[in-house]
């Protein structure tokens, strides 16, 4: 399943993603608020986890190019999560500082809520971030997304977003 947006292209992540995975994970920026570097064996974990999740459901994490190619710019996620024992599905984003406040996560997780509620049928989508990344806070909120509450999410405390 792939899609694009107005300035993106999505790819469907594949095992030859894998250098892409590394190079974000071990971009100290980035992963400031997505629970910090990782180095290759937790990559190569996460790729495993994400690749079983969209032969599990058909949807999952894509590698994010800014229309008409180049090197990828970010990654996009609509993925199941457990929250505090419950299975939800989750609306993600990450991009590399440099595309940062051009309205990009906007634009990606407008259109990951559009394919959860239409192809995969979903009720209700969460987002997850640290209560302080602002912007990302800042996003959730305009794409339709209200706060819920503060929970512990793999040892960090992290504040839940929720569909309206």
């Amino acid at each position: 399943m792939k899609f694009s947006t107005a300035r993106l292209s999505a790819e469907r992540l594949t095992p030859d993603h894998l250098p892409e995975v590394q190079r974000m994970h071990r971009d100290a920026t980035v992963m400031a608020h997505l629970g910090g570097v990782r180095d290759d064996a937790q990559t190569a974990a996460y790729l495993a986890r994400n690749l079983k999740h969209w032969d599990d459901y058909g949807f999952g994490l894509w590698i994010l190019r800014e229309l008409g190619g180049g090197e990828p710019v970010g990654r996009a996620v609509l993925r199941h999560l457990l929250v505090e024992g419950v299975d939800e599905v989750e609306v993600g984003y990450a991009f590399y500082p440099p595309l940062w406040g051009r309205g990009l996560a906007t634009e990606v997780a407008t259109a990951c809520l559009e394919l959860g509620r239409r192809k995969v049928g979903l009720t209700t989508i969460v987002g997850v971030t640290s209560p302080d990344n602002l912007a990302s806070q800042h996003v959730l909120e305009k794409v339709g997304l209200v706060y819920e509450r503060d929970f512990m999410h793999e040892g960090a405390r992290s504040s839940l977003f929720r569909t309206r």
